[in-house]
């Protein structure tokens, strides 16, 4: 796509920058950082000044398959299904009592790139009430118990799979094991969008995790979630593209959406909960921020412009 050359001003470091142009894929490890930062401060104008809850559904290993093979469709289901059951346990009285609202990010990677499709859903807590009178709190510590959820989320999406034809290819053993759902305070609605804003424009891996490419084979560094330490993991090319293609999404796929009170046909209703929490003034009008000027990822000195770099049919230096 082409760029531009910089060189660092600092004459201890005089280190070559290289920039590209933005190629605009969602699944490019290269470009979703700005639009990631750009879609917190347009989404912070949104959120209620209440605490928040981080909600993650996760698929059972028997059915990955069947969502590798048919990913539009499963996870859709997977949308709607943890959706609903999250809506039907939070209007029982005991938790909540009334309509709730939630934005959710598909999330379909471990950290060493295996295959793991997931939803995390950002919740107010709280919802209104059924006749639209009060703002209902929940307790700041606790949203709903997952041991309730767990079974109406896996009965919501195996009632749904029955509508397809999957159905018969899910192993029936696991429509009786127990569903994997995390439910966790976050804090304020900023701490939340910065658990969900990952999962929204960046890719599976980032050009500086791959390490080398030699012979054939690709390494490439992943921080394991069970000892928090970073590791290396070598792979054959065709196997580490196959682990980085299986997250490309299909494509015109929402990966980010809104239910409940956050859903687009339920606007006036986040208005009344904005209301009843005390915002009086309409959302600020999203303003883009200039971009900074360039810096030195080395030492953070600026940077002097070199040259254009024009498109080229091969690789980048």
């Amino acid at each position: 796509m082409g760029g531009h050359l910089y060189c660092c001003e600092n004459a201890d470091c005089e280190q070559l920058v290289y920039a590209y142009h933005s190629c605009g894929n969602r699944s490019c490890p290269k470009c979703g950082q700005d639009k990631t930062q750009r879609w917190i401060e347009k989404q912070q104008h949104r959120l209620l000044p209440t605490h928040y809850f981080l909600v993650t559904f996760t698929l059972p290993c028997e059915l990955r398959p069947v969502a590798r093979s048919n990913q539009k469709t499963v996870y859709n289901l997977l949308f709607t299904s943890s959706a609903a059951a999250l809506q039907n346990l939070a209007k029982d009285s005991r938790f909540v009592g009334g309509d709730i609202g939630m934005m959710g990010g598909l999330h379909t990677w471990q950290r060493d790139l295996g295959y793991h499709p997931h939803v995390h859903f950002i919740v107010p807590g709280g919802g209104l009430s059924p006749d639209r009178s009060q703002w209902l709190p929940s307790n700041s510590e606790f949203f709903v118990p997952v041991q309730a959820l767990s079974p109406i989320f896996r009965a919501k999406f195996r009632d749904a799979l029955k509508q397809t034809d999957l159905f018969d290819a899910v192993p029936a053993m696991v429509w009786q094991k127990d569903w994997v759902v995390h439910c966790k305070p976050v804090g304020n609605a900023d701490a939340a969008l910065k658990y969900l804003a990952p999962y929204v424009y960046r890719a599976a891996i980032t050009n500086n995790r791959i390490e080398t490419l030699e012979s054939g084979q690709v390494t490439y560094r992943f921080k394991n979630s069970r000892t928090d330490q970073w590791e290396s993991k070598t792979l054959p090319v065709f196997d580490f593209m196959h682990r980085f293609l299986q997250h490309v999404l299909p494509k015109g796929f929402m990966k980010i959406r809104y239910y409940g009170l956050m859903a687009p046909t339920r606007k006036h209703l986040w208005a009344v909960a904005r209301y009843l929490l005390g915002v009086t003034e309409q959302p600020a009008v999203y303003k883009p921020v200039a971009v900074k000027h360039h810096v030195c990822p080395h030492c953070g000195s600026p940077l002097r412009w070199i040259k254009p770099l024009g498109k080229s049919t091969r690789a980048p230096p």
